[in-house]
C-alpha cells in the first residue's frame, strides 16, 4: 500500500512536469502536482522513508 501512494505521487509529479512545459493540458495539471505533493508530505509526516 505504502509503495503504490508513492508511486501515484511519482507519476503525478512526471506528468505535472510533461504538462508544465508543454502547456497541453491547462490548469489541471496543477491540480495533480498539489496532490502529489500532499502524498509526499503524508507519506513523510506517517514516518515512512521516500
Amino acid at each position: 500500500m505504502n509503495n503504490i501512494l508513492y508511486t501515484v505521487a511519482v507519476i503525478l509529479v512526471i506528468l505535472w512536469a510533461i504538462g508544465f512545459f508543454a502547456y497541453s493540458l491547462g490548469s489541471i495539471i496543477h491540480i495533480l502536482l498539489v496532490i502529489a505533493i500532499i502524498a509526499i508530505l503524508l507519506r513523510i509526516i506517517q514516518g515512512k522513508r521516500l
